[in-house]
């Protein structure tokens, strides 16, 4: 074991996957740099250039070349340094990395990872900073997963390198750093789909993944200390969504709270506020509740905070449901 952040765990995750030669890495800066986050830092010098790709600033040009290896056998993993700079690749992603097992009738797969940090909270702003999730879970084909600890974030990432499909595999940039964990020195897979049910409660059901799952511990902590019981749950996988567990949950305490960072319209916290209507709509004490991001392009340094949820939203919120 050791003590590892997230940054430190996607680095040895990508160290012990690229064990395999069938393993390329390819992004912009990923090489000589280590990546604008420091996560593929001594790569290149452990596996050298042909492994570990510098490339142009061309991400659709990175998806395309990634998605090409993946069809003739190989298992690459590209990296878009920020949500905002996938949109150029969407094509790639869409198109083709997404329907190449449909369009082939099964005849080919495309078992690549595409790393993309996510989301506001280091004063970065646009397209630096954003939460556009849904977008990919959209797309028919693709796995979208996002871990929220180290010890999630190197076994979710070699497991998806294990997939026979694509994965879209987000990285909270605010939490890359933020928390230390242990963490196993040997390689292990946390299953895709498998949410994590990380506190037991009969009260109210607070539901988050990704970077609020900060967030939500801590308001999971200051409605314990005024005699709620809680009940958290990480989704860690939006696509497969572990919507058992979930359902369970809102049966058992009646009270709901979902939590996202991306905006309010049409996020993935939406569907699953859906699937908890359509499925355990009679077990309700109270309508179920949203903490998003605004509808709004993330605003500047000053303002962020305004727009990424809050503890105190997240409270707010829990305390509505458990209104008499």
């Amino acid at each position: 074991m050791a003590e590892l952040n997230i940054a430190q765990a996607l680095n040895a995750a990508l160290s012990s996957a690229l064990e395999d030669d069938r393993v390329v890495l390819l992004g912009e800066d990923v090489g000589t740099t280590g990546g604008v986050f420091r996560v593929t830092d001594g790569l290149l010098q452990k596996y050298g250039p042909d492994r570990v790709i510098d490339t142009p600033v061309a991400e659709s040009g990175i998806v395309g070349a990634a998605f090409g290896m993946a069809v003739g056998g190989m298992r690459p993993i590209a990296e878009m340094q920020f949500m905002g700079f996938s949109y150029p690749a969407f094509d790639q992603i869409i198109n083709h990395v997404a329907r190449i097992r449909n369009r082939s009738q099964g005849r080919f797969t495309a078992p690549l990872v595409i790393r993309i940090p996510y989301g506001a909270g280091i004063g970065a702003a646009e397209h630096h900073s954003e939460s556009a999730e849904a977008i990919y879970v959209q797309a028919p084909g693709v796995k979208v997963v996002v871990p929220a600890t180290p010890y999630d974030a190197k076994g979710m990432l070699l497991a998806a390198l294990d997939d026979p499909d694509p994965v879209i595999f987000l990285e909270p940039i605010r939490l890359y750093r933020s928390i230390k964990q242990e963490v196993p020195d040997e390689a292990y897979r946390v299953p895709l789909g498998v949410a994590a049910h990380l506190r037991q409660g009969r009260d109210v059901s607070l539901i988050g993944y990704g970077s609020m799952m900060r967030e939500v511990n801590a308001a999971a902590d200051i409605l314990a200390a005024e005699g709620v019981s809680v009940d958290v749950i990480d989704l860690r996988s939006l696509v497969p969504f572990d919507a058992e567990m979930v359902i369970d949950s809102a049966q058992r305490t009646g009270r709901v709270v979902v939590v996202q960072e991306a905006p309010r319209s049409a996020g993935f916290a939406a569907e699953v506020v859906a699937q908890v209507q359509e499925k355990a709509l009679y077990s309700l004490n109270a309508p179920v509740e949203r903490v998003t991001g605004y509808d709004i392009v993330v605003p500047l340094r000053r303002a962020e905070k305004h727009f990424v949820p809050s503890v105190a939203r997240v409270v707010a919120a829990a305390r509505r449901t458990l209104e008499p």
